[in-house]
């Protein structure tokens, strides 16, 4: 979801609709519900109407804003990247790193996932492919402060390439919970960035455009 970013959400990740705002509860009660459709009986079945009957929404609504299953997705993707989130700030590159990884492994892990089910969609939907495309970017765009916080400590090297030492930290946990479909192991998200961060140190990850003084 390069390996994808998708922190764990809140049980209710859309913004609360402010009071008499029918859109925004109209909006917050089907992304809910495609959600819940999603992780629960997968893509094959996501239909227009059982996306309204369980949001308890007229079909005819949900046909006039998204359209097609299509939107829906797309919609839903969107709303995971208006989520008000930030990486961690413990102090240190590697608990930095261990505390986004951690939230990874339990966006992955967690029952139901809606994570591991958007990943999967992501493989049906060519709508559903770009807007993860497009939700990764923006989380590792978000991550790189991380990037910049060592830089500043004097963790790492100054022109360290922050996207490659991203996708070094993150990627274990996407490989053994995705790919490999291991058994959770509860000293991987702490492993995996203690492993980037003594890397990244020793200058693994720095940009070899940004050091040519010639």
């Amino acid at each position: 979801m390069s390996s994808p970013l998708l922190p764990r959400e809140s049980p209710r990740p859309l913004p609360q609709p402010r009071p008499g705002g029918r859109t925004a509860r109209i909006r917050t009660q089907v992304l809910d519900a495609v959600r819940a459709e999603l992780t629960e009986h997968g893509y094959d079945t996501l239909t227009i109407d059982a996306v309204a009957a369980r949001a308890g929404v007229h079909r005819t609504t949900v046909y006039r804003r998204w359209r097609d299953v299509g939107g829906m997705i797309s919609d839903l993707f969107a709303a995971a990247g208006d989520l008000d989130w930030q990486p961690r700030d413990t102090g240190s590159l590697r608990g930095d790193l261990a505390a986004l990884n951690q939230e990874i492994q339990d966006s992955l892990t967690e029952e139901p996932s809606i994570a591991t089910a958007l990943i999967a969609v992501s493989f049906r939907s060519v709508e559903a492919a770009q807007a993860l495309r497009r939700l990764w970017e923006d989380r590792y765009t978000q991550s790189e402060i991380i990037i910049q916080r060592a830089i500043h400590r004097g963790e790492l090297p100054a022109h360290t390439d922050a996207r490659a030492l991203l996708v070094a930290a993150t990627a274990p946990l996407y490989h053994h919970l995705v790919l490999l479909r291991t058994p959770l192991d509860p000293q991987l998200p702490d492993r995996a960035a203690t492993t980037a961060a003594f890397a990244a140190r020793a200058g693994a990850f720095t940009d070899p455009r940004s050091t040519d003084t010639g």
